[in-house]
């Protein structure tokens, strides 16, 4: 991992990182005085959470949670569980036809999550990736809160984007590369800001009667 990487291992963290955006930024000081202090969603490292993240996809959380149940009671939260599996037997555990490719993909993608640790955010993303099934977004994800790494931003999580939206007042959602530009200015605690536009947009849905 580059020197110049900050990673995120406690509370202390985020608050180091707040204090040092809103002193930047008065728009998210503006945010953070609606929501309060963030939480740290650090998430467990390894093949199981990149395989939950795949059960996920486009499904309700109660599909996922019940699906998930499943895979692990049959200990397929297990990449050489899943790699020895057929594709016929991880869709009778409730996996689609394509999520049962991705599985098997992921398994035999025999990633070396303890390396992760080791090399540069934009490398850990490129890595994942490659693998079928594994989107940008689940890549920053998975860098931003199994690892940690501070300065990762999901430029195209549609919840950021509308966040930012309301709170900098603009005229429509921002797309990805302008959302990658704004996330500039935030840098080197991206991931930090990307906490706070959460929360902050949880907290106008909220308000909107939506959440």
């Amino acid at each position: 991992m580059r020197m110049d990487e900050r990673v995120i291992v406690g509370p202390d963290c985020v608050a180091e990182g707040v204090a040092w955006l809103c002193a930047k930024d008065e728009k998210l000081a503006e945010a953070y005085q609606l929501t309060g202090p963030l939480p740290l969603r650090l998430k467990p490292e390894g093949f199981a959470e990149l395989l939950s993240a795949i059960v996920s996809q486009q499904v309700s959380v109660a599909s996922a949670r019940a699906i998930w149940g499943r895979l692990v009671e049959a200990g397929c939260d297990r990449a050489e569980s899943v790699e020895a599996l057929s594709e016929e037997g991880l869709r009778a555990l409730g996996l689609s036809r394509q999520k049962a490719v991705y599985a098997k993909a992921l398994a035999e993608a025999r990633i070396d999550y303890d390396a992760l640790r080791d090399v540069p955010s934009d490398e850990v993303i490129r890595r994942l990736v490659a693998v079928k099934g594994i989107g940008t977004w689940t890549g920053e994800i998975y860098a931003m809160f199994s690892l940690g790494r501070a300065d990762v931003f999901a430029c195209g999580d549609l919840a950021l984007q509308e966040a930012a939206r309301v709170l900098y007042r603009l005229n429509e959602r921002p797309k990805e590369r302008m959302m990658r530009e704004m996330a500039e200015m935030w840098a080197p605690w991206r991931a930090v800001a990307a906490r706070l536009l959460w929360a902050y947009y949880k907290e106008i849905k909220h308000r909107e009667g939506i959440l």
